[in-house]
């Protein structure tokens, strides 16, 4: 944290040693304060560590092209117990389950930093057209990493299942007027307690090398929020179908303590390993629901026929909140890395899994990521 937080004070102070250089050039004094702030990462690069297991590169600069891919699948689950009261000509309980998969989004972008402090810009060329937002600090004893996911599905499958005839009927599209809208944020981070012999940068950003294997016990921490809504009075009749919720929100809080290998089986190679069982003591789930001219034909006594969506609305009739007992869950990554002469490669992947439960809805959300990246070091 040190290194995170004299950082930024080290470079403020740059235009403080501009103007207080007597007489001095005005070129002169920046670049003898950048200097002193490139000197001081490359002291911290290996303030504590053993330089037989964790070495700093010779050349400090970065230059890394990179390539990630994501992909979010969310399955719901509606139960309706007495299902005569809103769909004629069925009894019973009816289960309605909706999966919505994105398509697999593409991103690719350049990073450019010195000993893994840098700038980096990612541009979506391919997929969902998702927009995808993702920081990350790694240090010798310590990661930080926070992700922000903006997606759009509109053409969900729904499995039907009807109780009273033990019927099931599977691969129904539904295709929405108006796409399903989610925000995920995601916080999460580490502290590792053998932060002499192991790194958890060396597989990240690579920054530094690991050049002996080494593990780490670890802690760590994570926050979940998401944000999932489909409010639309264009899709009145799925909100209906999900048993009149229109949005569901949800926050999330869990620690835990793990393990982190970095296995070193020949010269420049890495594979690293990361398992953390942790506890949620934290599980709110908020529950929007809507009423609407869809629904009040369903209960009408009289049959009606259906008007266009173009003529449906929707109101909002309350809201809700549901405080998740406490539950496990396991978070890992793996990575893997090259390093050769000025060059690297590295690849790393990673799996979220989040549930949520309100009234008779419940469901889950997974989403997944793979990193991919080339690096010369000048």
């Amino acid at each position: 944290m040190k290194k995170t937080l004299l950082l930024p004070l080290l470079l403020l102070s740059a235009p403080v040693a501009v103007a207080s250089s007597p007489g001095g050039s005005l070129p002169k004094a920046i670049v003898g304060a950048a200097k002193s702030v490139l000197s001081f990462i490359d002291s911290m690069t290996v303030s504590g560590v053993d330089t037989n297991y964790i070495g700093a590169p010779e050349k400090p600069w970065q230059i890394i092209a990179r390539y990630n891919v994501n992909q979010s699948d969310m399955k719901m689950k509606s139960v309706f117990p007495v299902a005569e009261t809103l769909f004629s000509g069925v009894t019973g309980q009816v289960t309605i389950e909706p999966r919505f998969i994105t398509r697999p989004s593409n991103y690719v972008g350049l990073w450019a930093g010195y000993r893994g402090y840098g700038f980096g810009y990612t541009v979506n060329v391919a997929g969902d057209k998702g927009r995808l937002l993702s920081f990350g600090a790694m240090g010798g004893r310590f990661g930080l990493n926070l992700r922000m996911h903006w997606f759009e599905e509109a053409d969900p499958n729904i499995v039907l299942t009807q109780e009273a005839t033990q019927a099931i009927n599977r691969n129904n599209n539904f295709p929405l007027n108006t796409p399903a809208s989610g925000r995920t944020l995601i916080l999460d981070g580490y502290y590792m307690f053998n932060g002499k012999r192991f790194s958890y940068a060396a597989a990240y950003d690579q920054s530094v090398i690991q050049r002996r294997s080494a593990g780490s016990v670890m802690a760590g921490a994570m926050y979940y929020y998401s944000n999932v809504h489909y409010d639309s009075d264009n899709n009145a009749d799925f909100i209906l179908l999900m048993n009149d919720i229109g949005r569901i929100r949800q926050w999330q809080a869990s620690i835990g303590a793990g393990y982190a290998y970095n296995f070193v089986p020949a010269r420049g190679v890495l594979i690293s390993a990361m398992a953390m069982p942790m506890l949620t003591f934290v599980n709110r789930v908020e529950g929007y629901t809507y009423d609407s001219t869809v629904r009040q034909l369903a209960i009408a006594e009289e049959e009606h026929e259906l008007p266009p969506p173009s003529e449906w609305k929707i109101w909002e009739k309350g809201r809700g909140a549901i405080n998740g007992r406490m539950t496990w869950n396991v978070h890992a990554r793996l990575s893997l890395t090259y390093n050769w002469n000025r060059f690297f490669v590295n690849a790393y992947g990673q799996l979220y899994n989040f549930r949520f439960s309100y009234e008779d809805t419940s469901g889950w959300l997974n989403e997944w990521f793979i990193n991919a990246s080339v690096g010369v070091r000048l």
